[in-house]
């Protein structure tokens, strides 16, 4: 292994950790709406992360597996990424199918900073359950191609046939929902025929609990823990403690523009929901909740 692999970036990776459907999105765009935080022109880049391990059925990557080539086929797409967005200080990431491999993500960029996000577990899943089912779906060649050009070419026609036979079986009413949708996670397997609301809560507590033991192992000035809640209740407050946490500077008129587009309509829309859950259901959400102060 070369010097050169393991060089430190000259820059920041700032990785965003958070389940589907958790707000990653929105506080990626608030953030690179500032001044010195750039990302990839396109959604997540989780074939990035899985390049090397497409061997593996899930998303579950051991760090072990951070292997000399995949650090060093990661490291560079970061680092093409800050040159041809005009080297930011910052280099911002939100694949959701991170929060299962936290430890493999830290293998490969020991720089990292964190930003954990966490959703109650009733309003994933009555947002997650529209994605499952494709309902939420606006797909466009544009959007596909965003995703494509940043896919390592070995790998795209695993991730095309994939992401076609899904969609197909959902528009011409083989299936109720997508084999797969989210971070793939060990007991997606075993859960065919099992209910959906059922899936999405085992998904929702197998990215939390995975998270939250891996940030339990690295130092608490590199990770930042946040609510999504907290955040569209307060969203311009909550990017400036963010934004202090980094050590960056940023007015209150940056930060109220940067965040205008965010509201908390969606906060609580799983509450009526949960009363027709079943206790099974419920029972699966109530660690992860209870560790992140909800109540069940």
């Amino acid at each position: 292994m070369s010097d050169e692999e393991y060089a430190p970036l000259p820059f920041t990776p700032l990785i965003i950790i958070g389940a589907g459907r958790s707000g990653t999105n929105a506080l990626r765009d608030a953030l690179t709406r500032l001044q010195d935080f750039e990302t990839w022109p396109c959604d997540e880049i989780n074939p990035i992360w899985r390049h090397g391990n497409l061997d593996l059925p899930t998303d579950e990557i051991p760090p072990e597996r951070a292997t000399p080539v995949v650090r060093q086929a990661i490291r560079s797409s970061f680092y093409r990424i800050w040159q041809k967005q005009g080297c930011p200080r910052f280099v911002v990431e939100k694949t959701c199918a991170n929060t299962l491999r936290v430890p493999f993500v830290d293998a490969v960029l020991p720089e990292a900073l964190y930003i954990h996000i966490v959703r109650n577990g009733f309003d994933i899943i009555v947002s997650a359950r529209k994605r499952w089912r494709g309902e939420l779906e606006v797909p466009s060649l544009s959007y596909y191609a965003a995703k494509a050009r940043y896919a390592p070419l070995s790998d795209l026609p695993r991730y095309a046939v994939s992401a076609l036979r899904n969609r197909l079986a959902i528009r011409f009413g083989r299936q109720e929902h997508f084999d797969s949708w989210g971070p793939r996670f060990s007991e997606l397997g075993s859960l065919s025929g099992a209910p959906l609301d059922e899936i999405v809560a085992r998904q929702w507590a197998a990215c939390v609990t995975s998270s939250d033991a891996a940030f339990a192992q690295i130092m608490d000035s590199r990770v930042y823990q946040m609510r999504y809640e907290d955040f569209t209740n307060n969203p311009a407050d909550s990017l400036a403690d963010i934004t202090k946490w980094l050590g960056v500077a940023a007015r209150q008129t940056q930060l109220i523009e940067a965040t205008s587009s965010i509201t908390a309509s969606s906060v609580g829309k799983g509450l009526a929901a949960s009363e027709t859950l079943p206790e099974k259901i419920k029972s699966l959400l109530a660690p992860s909740m209870r560790a992140h102060g909800y109540q069940e």
